[in-house]
């Protein structure tokens, strides 16, 4: 008796835009609030990381044209992160207080206006100063927008909906590099570096989106009556209950971003100076890196939701240390730097796209702009450090040795933080 030939059906392969409808199917499921908030969110992180990273694109003009040190190019670096820290606690503070939507929109302005202050700067201190002041509004804008969007957000996106905020930071680092390649081969670098910072006033068009269209977030709103009582609580965050969590996010952080600042502030000096590129060249492998930074801010978001915040914070903090190592110490030829540029943007931005999230669920409503403002923000202090010392360091040795020294000693603290923290995936917001 012979059996039956089995049967099999044969499904159609999916399209690349099944595929992207898919990946990105949770966006469909948003409600108008919430995609509000998010584009809100987006299009004010991408802005200010133009600004932020216009300056990592003009270091080697501005080393020429007022013949800076590596190190007075650090600071300069270093000091509107550090300023950044203090307008980030402040700006948590104040939005727990006043609210998260009136703080964002003046954080947006401030910044605004003094990435055009530096446009105007005559000297090194002049700019010192207004590159410290623009920091304000830089950290203070994480700060709102964070609690904001995370408390907007249904707690089954909120992983991948802050996660691609997060990731805006590398549409905006690319907007920098494409603006700052054209503008420096097409103008003199006295007049480019100039436009290039009053490029800076863009995000001010911003606060008219954000005060007709987006509301505060009704868990905000909810608590409102409590805390008139009770008042914020920011001090809260030192309590014994919160303390030793309040300083593994701010070792996390410190690690995350003074990691993530090396690759940000010195990869395009790195790349003319030790690589011998030229500006055009190095524009095409800064891009390279830049898509790698975009793909893993998107993967880390889903990674979240999908295996947990802890789980994905060791496997991006550990293989930010091996891409780091290999690229800056490995005799690679040109064709390697470029394709290790991929994944080496891919693992040092999405180690830091999950921070948001994650820290908003360690901390109760009246407390959540001050903890994850002073969380986050402390960490960026001390992060903010490095690329100073990076700058210092390469005075008597390699570029590349002194940036592999302090970026893997970085993501390595990330990867201790990580261990030592609870998972929160899928937690509801609690007041």
């Amino acid at each position: 008796m012979s059996l039956p030939e089995p049967s099999y059906e044969l499904k159609p392969t999916p399209t690349t835009g099944q595929r992207i409808r898919t990946y990105f199917g949770w966006y469909g499921q948003l409600d108008g609030t919430e995609r509000r908030t998010f584009w809100a969110c987006f299009s004010g992180w991408m802005l200010d990381a133009m600004d932020v990273q216009v300056y990592a694109v003009l270091i080697p003009t501005l080393l020429a044209v007022w013949h800076l040190t590596k190190g007075q190019a650090g600071v300069l670096g270093t000091s509107a992160l550090i300023v950044s820290s203090i307008g980030g606690w402040g700006a948590g503070i104040l939005a727990d207080r006043y609210g998260r939507v009136r703080v964002l929109q003046v954080t947006v302005l401030w910044f605004a206006f003094f990435s055009l202050a530096a446009a105007l700067c005559q000297d090194y201190t002049q700019l010192l100063v207004a590159r410290s002041l623009q920091g304000l509004g830089f950290g203070g804008e994480w700060a709102a927008g964070a609690a904001l969007m995370s408390e907007t957000i249904r707690p089954a996106f909120r992983g991948r909906a802050v996660g691609v905020v997060a990731g805006s930071y590398s549409v905006g680092y690319g907007i920098a590099a494409v603006c700052g390649t054209i503008i420096l081969l097409v103008l003199p670098p006295d007049l480019a570096w100039r436009t290039l910072f009053g490029i800076g006033l863009l995000p001010a068009l911003l606060v008219f989106f954000v005060r007709r269209y987006v509301g505060e977030s009704r868990v905000f709103l909810a608590g409102q009556a409590n805390r008139a009582k009770s008042g914020t609580a920011f001090l809260e965050i030192f309590a014994p209950a919160m303390l030793v969590r309040t300083i593994l996010c701010a070792a996390l952080t410190a690690g995350a971003l003074g990691g993530n600042y090396v690759m940000l502030t010195w990869l395009p000096t790195y790349l003319k100076l030790e690589r011998g590129l030229s500006v055009s060249h190095a524009g095409i492998f800064l891009f390279v890196n830049i898509a790698g930074s975009f793909l893993g801010h998107m993967t880390s978001a889903h990674l979240s939701d999908a295996i947990g915040r802890r789980n994905t914070f060791l496997l991006m903090s550990g293989c930010s240390i091996l891409t780091v190592l290999s690229y800056t110490l490995l005799p690679l030829d040109p064709v390697l730097v470029f394709l290790i540029g991929i994944p080496l943007g891919f693992f040092t931005s999405g180690i830091v796209t999950n921070i948001g999230a994650w820290f908003a669920e360690f901390y109760p409503t009246r407390m959540r702009g001050s903890g994850q403002g002073f969380a986050y923000n402390f960490g960026r202090g001390f992060g903010s450090v490095v690329p100073s010392v990076v700058g210092f360091a390469s005075e008597s040795m390699h570029l590349g040795s002194a940036m592999a020294i302090c970026a893997g000693s970085a993501y390595g603290l990330v990867f201790l933080s990580a261990l030592a923290l609870p998972e929160t995936k899928g937690q509801k917001l609690s007041d």
